[in-house]
């Protein structure tokens, strides 16, 4: 009986969740396909955890600190390789900027190495805290402060290059 109640609430989280926890991947990885692949390996994750998880609360917190680990993981071993397409493909967005500055920004984002990504996301995309973060990404508060200033430097260097190359087309 606890089982079948412990897979119902799982079940529930993982609907209502997954489609945000998507979107975060996809800001991690730059593809939609990773980004679904790496989505459903941190719900199988929180799976095997979600007895612990569920009874400590914040699962939500839990899951996106799955997500950004096991996106780090798998770029540590070279599971992903990133591929050029000719056409960016659609994605949903709750942020209200033109579709252009949302495609030059998530162009960009994938050009910053992992862990400059990953805090970035968190920091700005996820809205956490410095310290829920560095938590989340095993690092002190402040490498997340001097990985974001530098991410952010790095990240604002990429959009203007890019923007120029679009203006001088």
């Amino acid at each position: 009986m606890r089982e079948a109640v412990r897979e119902r609430e799982f079940r529930e989280f993982a609907e209502a969740r997954q489609a945000q926890l998507r979107r975060s991947a996809y800001l991690l990885c730059g593809d939609w396909h990773q980004a679904q692949d790496l989505t459903q390996t941190a719900l199988m994750k929180l799976y095997a955890a979600w007895g612990r998880v569920s009874r400590d609360g914040n699962v939500d917190a839990y899951a996106r600190t799955i997500l950004a680990r096991t996106f780090i993981d798998e770029q540590r071993k070279g599971g992903w390789r990133e591929e050029p397409v000719s056409e960016p493909p659609d994605a949903p967005s709750t942020v209200s900027a033109t579709p252009e500055l949302r495609l030059m920004m998530q162009e960009a984002l994938t050009e910053l190495p992992p862990r400059y990504r990953a805090v970035l996301v968190l920091r700005f995309w996820e809205d956490w805290t410095v310290e829920q973060t560095a938590h989340a990404l095993r690092v002190t508060p402040g490498t997340v402060k001097s990985q974001s200033a530098r991410g952010l430097t790095r990240l604002r260097e990429i959009v203007k290059a890019l923007a120029s190359e679009r203006i001088g087309k």
